[in-house]
């Protein structure tokens, strides 16, 4: 069988092997929801869907569709890879799915994270998979894949792969992709640098993944994943849920950085550090636009509570539930509701959040050893 064909055998059907195996252990919340309702908690995770129509027939063909997700483990988790990935995990095996959580330590290596070492990579993915743990993930649907062990044990399979992508493509499409790695087209970029985006196209299908569920940061290397499903005519292509990237939280950061402690809240920061950071974030009166504070209720905090709750004097206006982040925008707008009373109720629920990972990482032995060595580790870009 050529490689097309394989690639090709891997067709969405309600009978697959891949799903009846599992579909058994799928909850009964699960079986009673409608395709439309799984529909909807899938696509909320995505900023954007390619393509909407392909994810509804997805969803109503295959009872337990294969998500892939994954990291490179570089250093410190920040609240955005912990919290929002914990929420988007919980919400994919909530509709059925099955994510597959893609642990690239031979990728870190390649992108001379922690200087290349692969011991410290390892020991830095470890110490994220015990962070989601403590953050609350639901681990049933969940599989956990180191990608060098994963590759050793069907470099059959995948290299062959990966060769292929790497033919089809020229240079200059592959280095447009260069963004998944934190770099551009610009950047004085090693060969294995280059040949990182035909490996990380190549996981799609070793995983045989449905659901591309990252970032937006990653969005180029999924879209040459369907151009190649058009090169080797596959009809089922990955579908691709890009999820929203938070700022940093001073003016202007576009994005969380791990080698910057100011720009990003650590999933094992102290209550102190995190009331700090906060009251050190931009956030402008009465301005929406370009405000990290207000990203961080709208994709973190409303997500995980529901709701907001201000606590202030009754001279300015008094505590207040907000249920909706559109009720409170509009407070906020109109300059009712100040950033010297939103700040103080930012650090408090986001302490709420991470209460049981500061706690797991003091009294469990393994975790707290594996904080000290990642602390000890020097983050190279």
């Amino acid at each position: 069988m050529s490689l097309e064909e394989e690639l090709e055998s891997l067709t969405i059907t309600e009978d697959s092997s891949s799903s009846s195996s599992n579909s058994a252990t799928t909850t009964t919340t699960t079986q009673m929801m409608s395709v439309e309702e799984k529909f909807q908690i899938v696509r909320s995770i995505g900023e954007e869907c390619i393509q909407e129509e392909e994810l509804m027939n997805l969803l109503a063909k295959k009872p337990q569709p294969i998500c892939y997700d994954g990291f490179e483990p570089s250093g410190r988790m920040h609240i955005a890879q912990g919290v929002m990935k914990t929420i988007n995990v919980n919400k994919m095996t909530s509709a059925g799915c099955k994510v597959k959580i893609w642990i690239a330590d031979w990728f870190a290596q390649l992108n001379n994270k922690m200087g290349g070492d692969l011991k410290k990579i390892k020991t830095v993915g470890e110490y994220l998979i015990e962070i989601w743990k403590a953050a609350g993930m639901n681990l049933e649907n969940v599989e956990f894949l180191w990608s060098s062990e994963e590759i050793n044990s069907r470099a059959h399979e995948y290299w062959p792969l990966v060769m292929d992508i790497a033919r089809r493509n020229k240079l200059p499409r592959i280095t447009r992709c260069c963004q998944i790695m934190g770099r551009n087209e610009q950047d004085d970029l090693t060969a294995a640098q280059i040949f990182y985006p035909c490996m990380q196209c190549a996981d799609i299908f070793f995983l045989k993944a449905d659901i591309c569920q990252l970032g937006m940061d990653q969005r180029k290397v999924n879209v040459l994943a369907r151009e190649y499903c058009d090169d080797i005519k596959r009809k089922n292509k990955p579908i691709i849920l890009s999820h929203h990237m938070l700022p940093g939280l001073l003016q202007g950061q576009e994005k969380m950085s791990k080698s910057d402690s100011s720009s990003a809240i650590f999933m094992e920061d102290e209550e102190v550090e995190v009331n700090l950071k906060i009251k050190k974030a931009y956030c402008p009166p009465s301005v929406v636009e370009g405000n990290p504070c207000l990203e961080y209720l709208k994709y973190i905090v409303f997500p995980w509570f529901n709701e907001f709750k201000v606590e202030r004097q009754e001279k300015n206006g008094g505590d207040k539930v907000f249920t909706t982040y559109e009720e409170l925008i509009v407070d906020y707008e109109k300059g009712e509701l100040h950033p010297g009373d939103l700040k103080p109720a930012l650090s408090k629920a986001l302490n709420r959040i991470l209460q049981p990972v500061r706690d797991h990482f003091k009294n469990d032995q393994k975790a707290k050893d594996l904080l000290k060595k990642v602390k000890g580790f020097k983050v190279t870009k």
